[in-house]
């Protein structure tokens, strides 16, 4: 439905567009910025697209069963255009263009397993916390997913970049490839390890919860 694209564009927008001020303005504190934005935006759009925000979560949510096949689709271009959005707000505000890059003298196999470990972990989270029949009816499912994002980025986004949602590796990267012509070599991995980590969630979460 029409409510939700919109909800989750509006989500992963404020999502990267705090990701986005953050990073640009070095503060030390991007980590916590950025798992609260999740954190807040999850809450204001849990009641009515389920708060993804991440096309590895809408993936994991979707092979666990509780996300029909015809929305996969539009939820993850909503997604992805509210991140590409954002990049045009944060360049207009900061003057500048940003995207996760790996660090330097890291080789692709980390930044990837880097990217798959925490997506996984975040899905796995999203999936125990925000659809398990076992907490229903909960209210830190929100702290839960936001807090998995800042440990995720003072872990290893040094590593990879902390993206571990493709929306944000893709979207950021094509609004700077616009501005500053730098290609988007990396993107690849912010796409390939998320989207196996949230797929690998999905099955585990069965395994732990068989029938749910």
């Amino acid at each position: 439905m029409l409510k939700n694209y919109v909800t989750e564009f509006i989500g992963t927008f404020f999502l990267a567009l705090t990701v986005g001020m953050t990073v640009t303005s070095g503060t030390a504190f991007a980590p916590l910025a950025i798992g609260s934005s999740l954190m807040i935006m999850v809450y204001m759009g849990g009641p009515i697209s389920g708060g993804h925000f991440n096309p590895a979560v809408s993936l994991a949510v979707f092979l666990r069963g509780k996300l029909p096949g015809k929305e996969v689709a539009p939820y993850m271009a909503a997604q992805v255009l509210g991140a590409f959005v954002a990049s045009f707000a944060v360049h207009y505000l900061s003057g500048q263009s940003f995207a996760p890059n790996p660090g330097a003298d890291i080789v692709w196999q980390q930044s990837l397993l880097a990217e798959f470990l925490f997506t996984f972990a975040l899905a796995l989270v999203v999936l125990n916390t925000a659809t398990s029949s076992k907490s229903a009816g909960n209210s830190y499912f929100g702290l839960a997913i936001g807090f998995t994002v800042v440990v995720g980025a003072l872990a290893v986004g040094g590593i990879s970049g902390g993206a571990f949602n493709p929306a944000i590796g893709t979207g950021p990267a094509l609004a700077r490839y616009l501005f500053d012509g730098a290609p988007p070599v990396n993107m690849w991995i912010h796409i390939v390890g998320p989207f196996l980590g949230g797929a690998a969630a999905a099955y585990v979460f069965k395994f732990q919860n068989p029938g749910d």
